[in-house]
C-alpha cells in the first residue's frame, strides 16, 4: 500500500531530487518482483489537489508577470 508521501515523490514532475529518482525506480521495480501496487483513495485525492494546487501557483505568478510586462510597457 503505498502513502502519499513516496506517490507525492514519484509523480513531481517537476523533481531533479536523487532520493526521488530513486523512490520512482523503486517503485517501478515493484510489479517485475511480483509486488501489486495498492493506492488508499484519500493518498490519490491528497496527491491531485497539491498538484492541482502547484499548477494554479504556477498559472498565477504567469498571469502576474505578464500583467507586470504589460504595466511597464504602457508606462
Amino acid at each position: 500500500m503505498l502513502d502519499s508521501g513516496p506517490l507525492g515523490m514519484v509523480t513531481n514532475p517537476k523533481t531533479t531530487s536523487a532520493v526521488c529518482q530513486e523512490c520512482k525506480l523503486w517503485l517501478d521495480s515493484l510489479p517485475e518482483k511480483g509486488y501489486q501496487v495498492v493506492l488508499p483513495e484519500i493518498a490519490d485525492y491528497e496527491v491531485r489537489r497539491e498538484l492541482r494546487r502547484a499548477g494554479s501557483r504556477e498559472q498565477g505568478a504567469e498571469s502576474r508577470e505578464q500583467g507586470a510586462g504589460s504595466r511597464e510597457q504602457g508606462a
